[in-house]
């Protein structure tokens, strides 16, 4: 994968208010999984959030980012700056083709799943609440806003858009 194949008319860094924007979009679909787990047992709520920085904020960084043309620069998230902290980057053309490519989907999946899983699974040890129903609506709502509106919107406007896999713009 060369030079050529970056799509020239991405963004060189993507604008601040939409990494702020899209960061509490992200902390807030961590947080309302976390509490949608503790419906069903606290510990199911810390070993959620434990998994999602991890994987988000740490491992995901260090398995994807870095040889993303975006590492140690701005990014849709700013996580290719986090990526730069976090280890050496590597040639772009090694890009897609990790084991985080694979991660990637997988874990954001669970972001969404456990949840909604757990979530199910107290309507019927505990009943149903308007806290689990709203909690429920706001998992769907981040994770339908995160997973599909904000990639079409980013994907679109990113300069790896022919290169990456999960690319929602090609």
């Amino acid at each position: 994968m060369s030079e050529k194949k970056l799509y020239e008319e991405g963004l060189e860094e993507y604008p601040r208010t939409g990494i702020v924007l899209g960061n509490i979009v992200m902390v807030a679909w961590v947080t309302v999984g976390t509490i949608g787990c503790r419906f069903l047992n606290p510990i199911i709520g810390w070993i959620y959030l434990a998994f999602a920085l991890i994987m988000v904020g740490l491992a995901l960084r260090k398995l994807v980012c870095r040889g993303c043309y975006y590492y140690g620069k701005r990014c849709a998230l700013g996580w290719g700056k986090l990526a730069a902290l976090l280890s050496k980057g590597e040639d772009i053309s090694k890009f897609g083709t990790g084991v985080g490519q694979k991660l990637a989907p997988m874990t954001y999946g669970l972001l969404t799943l456990v949840p909604l899983v757990t979530i199910i699974i107290s309507f019927f040890i505990d009943g149903l609440s308007i806290q689990k129903i709203i909690i429920l609506i706001f998992l769907l709502s981040f994770s339908a806003h995160g997973s599909i509106i904000s990639r079409k919107v980013n994907c679109a406007r990113c300069k790896m858009r022919f290169i990456c896999p999960g690319s929602a713009a090609k």
